[in-house]
């Protein structure tokens, strides 16, 4: 099992920056991508960006974030960010670490289960 703490959240102008961090603990050699998630109030949870650890460290964004957010990692603290630059009040939410510990199988192809979830952390972008 793999243990998720987000920390690095809080208020921010427009434009601003911030850095997200989550610490993983446990068993985090067996997962096979890292992803991060953000809720926003009254809507649903939605996909931010993700790092594959089985298809060479290949990263994925969402249409929204491309170009000013950026999901990296450091193996020696098992730990992974998301360096969140031109800020948006639309970025506004709670956002969540995710670890995928298996794959869901569609016609479509393969795409990671994400198993694992951390507590989440706030997200405030002021106009």
């Amino acid at each position: 099992q793999v243990q998720l703490v987000e920390s690095g959240g809080g208020l921010v102008q427009a434009g601003g920056s911030l850095r997200l961090s989550c610490a993983a603990s446990g068993r985090t050699s067996s997962t096979f991508a890292m992803g991060w998630f953000r809720q926003a109030p009254g809507k649903e949870r939605e996909f931010v960006a993700s790092e594959s650890r089985w298809s060479g460290g290949n990263t994925d964004y969402a249409d929204s974030v491309k170009g000013r957010f950026t999901i990296s990692r450091d193996n020696a603290k098992d730990t992974v960010y998301l360096q969140m630059n031109s800020l948006k009040p639309e970025d506004t939410a709670v956002y969540y670490c995710a670890a995928a510990l298996s794959l869901r199988v569609e016609r479509s192809g393969r795409y990671p289960q994400y198993d694992c979830w951390g507590q989440g952390t706030q997200v405030t972008v002021s106009s």
